[in-house]
């Protein structure tokens, strides 16, 4: 059975005052969702934070044994360590108590240069150091304007990911992230959401049998928010969302933590 899971990735936003503040926040929202004291508390999802490396250490400590909800890092390098001065592996990020990474955000894609034979080497150190991937798949605006959205994806999966074997891939998380929806305001609609999500659990079916594509836990990534999260949910292939800027605001995190 597939988890719901929503992850906020707060990417480089607020200073560690705020960042323990909203994590505070959250915390005391979870608590009294936990407790009945507000809200349905039958189906909670799995929370993952992704703060910032530098506070990584001091969000775990705010949630200590706190069942449902995780840490991790919005990245990791390809090696367990060497001469690559600003760069934290996956080793690293292991031994502070972190367990999820995400590996292929579009920004790293983008932004950074990262293509998916690079992005393999970070599955690798991921699963390697028993941290969970969050990998990352998604087209561009022109790619899907072309139509070519559906074989982009496949590349990017059969690229990153597709080379693991059954158990590795039985621990991984993906995200499907259409670029042209991300920190633009345009979100896909529930059914785009929904063809895509669809698309990926059958390559994974055509790849690694029914049972694995359906453990898998496929997140949508793009302007999820608290208005439109409940639609996005609702789908039968979407099992949570990567959520960006919505998950600096506890207000609105929580409420899609709520729409399940």
């Amino acid at each position: 059975m597939r988890k719901n899971i929503v992850a906020g990735n707060w990417k480089m936003n607020l200073n560690l005052e705020e960042a323990k503040s909203l994590a505070g926040e959250l915390k005391a929202k979870l608590d009294q969702l936990k407790t009945g004291l507000v809200g349905d508390n039958r189906s909670i999802p799995e929370v993952i934070l992704f703060p910032p490396y530098v506070y990584v250490t001091r969000i775990l400590d705010l949630f200590p044994n706190y069942q449902g909800l995780s840490v991790g890092a919005q990245n990791c390098h390809h090696e367990d360590h060497g001469a690559f001065t600003g760069e934290v592996s996956a080793h690293m990020i292991r031994s502070v108590g972190a367990t999820h990474v995400i590996i292929g955000h579009s920004e790293r894609r983008s932004q950074f240069g990262e293509v998916d034979l690079l992005l393999a080497e970070k599955v690798k150190q991921a699963l390697k150091h028993g941290l969970t991937p969050v990998f990352c798949c998604g087209e561009m605006l022109p790619e899907r304007e072309n139509g070519n959205h559906f074989q982009v994806v496949a590349d990017q999966l059969q690229k990153g990911l597709f080379w693991l074997d059954k158990a590795q891939l039985g621990r991984v998380v993906v995200a499907y992230e259409p670029v042209w929806a991300i920190g633009t305001g345009v979100t896909a609609t529930p059914a785009q959401a929904q063809e895509m999500h669809a698309y990926i659990r059958q390559l994974l079916s055509d790849t690694y049998g029914e049972a694995i594509a359906q453990q898998t836990s496929l997140l949508y990534g793009g302007s999820c928010n608290a208005k439109n999260a409940a639609e996005l949910f609702s789908q039968p292939d979407v099992d949570g969302g990567l959520i960006g800027g919505a998950s600096l605001k506890a207000d609105d995190f929580f409420r899609i933590i709520q729409s399940f």
